[in-house]
């Protein structure tokens, strides 16, 4: 390369690095918008009432209800109750936070790819989770799907501060050591000078907090980041096992990756001068302890949950085609469940994939770390299913990231500013195509109208019946406000258990139910069906058919996600 492309390729790089956080805000802040776009134009679904119901309880109810009703930690229905207490309940705010968790994610991806390959990589990254389909209709659910997200990123980012730091090897909490032993050395004080003029600044004596900042040395951050890069790995590895029950995946691969990269470092005794640094396997031993010390007040609840979830879980078994549109939904394709990108688009992801992996061809660790931190998760939920279906897209958002990352690392392989603008041109434009689609036929359930029907023509004592308990909760989200207002006097049932009366929220209605289920209807005039999830609780359909039985069916309504019947006395 001669003189003037040299300076013209590093003024190139020196503009990236300039503009770059003021890029990363004004990214950060369109991906905000996006997740927050329309957020209150459909109601709460099934499972978001069930958070709002779990974290409107108090802390010791909200723990015991989630050990005893749901498959996931409690960290974010505890940030949720309190997150309630002071913005609200209603869809935007409970929406919101996850939004916040959402958007929090995109600089922490700038910081990660930015670690791994520069700043051209850090911004490509960002865009691309900015405007990522999947990302974004996740961040507009009040789940802990996005807490997930965020939560494996800083670990990823703690986990690559410490493979890039040569001082990962000294002994966790040195730094900290050093630290504290320097602030409790006080500032040395300048001798007087002995004639009329002086360097020395005449200040004042100082009393009270401004005195103990002045007294104390303080080094700069630096000097412990090391130490503060283990803790944060160890804490939110801990938050993220707290958050998801799969996210013991996480732990899963980031054990493999590093006790692999020691045994192959070990077995070669060289490396490249940009192949990562391997922590002491003493620190990194400190930091699993660490981690399961702080996860460890949930282990007897993990083990409750998961015995539960291996008696019997509602997850299909997955198959080829259900794992390739998981994998379509993390790179775009996530309309209504339906594969309909164009063959070419595909090619297209493949080839940047492929120039993601060419990327890091003199430096294949750092390829394998985002390969492990993507593939193992994936393949440890496979493996698992093999026993007990627990394959689920939205339990793996976190594993979007490394995926990103590799998109980013080949959309930067292309080298010249503009061909890499065009690609982040051509897959922001597909993928804010997809979210518009996402934004208009995407439709949730539409528990409000139920409500609102049921509570327009009520009568007193009339019985309302639910085909699964889960199934109240939802409905009297929205109609509870309805009781309230005008003293709308009902009895509500679920059949063929009343709500949380067996500690399961999806109990299967059986012919050994229809007596408890006569009995219920015993005394009543009318009685309103609100009829939801039948195909897993009342596959059969005995419900209505043991109503129709016995009374009238006088007026139905559907609404997406159910219907509601009235039946009466003849």
């Amino acid at each position: 390369m001669n003189l003037e492309g040299h300076r013209a390729k590093m003024n190139e790089e020196i503009g990236i690095e300039d503009v770059a956080p003021g890029l990363v805000i004004v990214i950060t802040l369109i991906g905000a918008f996006l997740r927050m776009f329309l957020l209150s134009s459909q109601g709460l679904w099934l499972d978001e009432t069930f958070s709002v119901w779990l974290a409107s309880h108090g802390v010791a109810d909200l723990l015991q209800w989630a050990v005893r009703l749901d498959q996931s930690p409690p960290l974010y229905y505890l940030i949720l109750h309190y997150w309630m207490g002071l913005n609200g309940d209603t869809p935007y705010d409970v929406r919101l936070l996850s939004v916040l968790f959402g958007a929090g994610t995109i600089p922490i991806i700038y910081l990660i790819g930015k670690r791994l390959s520069g700043e051209m990589m850090g911004v490509a990254a960002a865009v691309l989770l900015a405007l990522s389909p999947f990302n974004i209709i996740f961040a507009q659910e009040a789940r802990m799907y996005t807490c997930l997200a965020f939560n494996a990123a800083l670990v990823m980012y703690a986990l690559l501060r410490l493979l890039t730091d040569s001082r990962s090897v000294l002994p966790i909490g040195s730094q900290f050591r050093e630290y504290l032993r320097a602030w409790r050395t006080s500032s040395p004080v300048e001798a007087a000078s002995a004639g009329n003029f002086s360097h020395k600044f005449d200040i004042p004596d100082q009393t009270g907090w401004r005195a103990w900042i002045s007294r104390h040395r303080w080094l700069p951050i630096q000097s412990i980041e090391t130490d503060l890069a283990w803790v944060a790995f160890i804490v939110f590895s801990a938050a993220s096992l707290l958050t998801h029950n799969t996210a013991v995946l996480l732990p899963v691969a980031t054990n493999i990756f590093v006790l692999a990269l020691m045994f192959f470092r070990k077995r070669s005794g060289t490396g490249s001068s940009s192949a990562f640094q391997v922590p002491s396997l003493g620190n990194w031993i400190k930091a699993q302890i660490g981690i399961f010390l702080l996860w460890s007040p949930w282990l007897f609840a993990f083990i409750t949950q998961t015995r539960r979830v291996d008696q019997e879980f509602w997850l299909p078994a997955p198959t080829w085609d259900s794992v390739i549109q998981t994998l379509g939904s993390f790179l775009n394709d996530f309309v209504l469940g339906q594969t309909r990108q164009s063959p070419i688009l595909w090619v297209l992801y493949a080839l940047v994939l492929c120039l993601g992996a060419w990327h890091y061809r003199k430096d294949m660790a750092r390829f394998f770390f985002l390969a492990a931190l993507f593939a193992l998760p994936l393949l440890g939920e496979l493996i698992v299913s093999l026993r007990r279906p627990i394959f689920y897209d939205r339990t793996l958002i976190w594993i979007t990231i490394p995926l990103i990352l590799v998109l980013a690392a080949g959309i930067t392989q292309l080298k010249f500013r503009s061909l890499v603008l065009i690609g982040l041109v051509v897959f922001g434009t597909n993928n804010l195509f997809t979210a518009g689609d996402n934004y208009r036929f995407i439709q949730k359930e539409d528990w409000s109208s139920a409500a609102g029907y049921v509570a327009y023509s009520a009568k007193k004592d009339d019985l309302v019946l639910f085909n699964a308990a889960l199934v109240q909760i939802p409905f009297d989200y929205y109609f509870k406000p309805y009781e309230i207002q005008y003293s709308i006097q009902v009895e509500k049932h679920g059949a063929p258990m009343d709500l949380f009366a067996e500690g399961s929220l999806k109990q299967k209605m059986t012919e050994a139910d229809l007596p408890g289920l006569m009995d219920m209807l015993r005394g009543h005039k009318r009685v309103w069906l609100v009829y939801s999830r039948d195909s897993y609780t009342d596959p059969m359909g005995l419900i209505p058919q043991t109503l129709a039985s016995q009374l009238k069916l006088v007026k139905e309504r559907d609404f997406y996600g159910g219907k509601v019947q009235l039946y009466e006395n003849p």
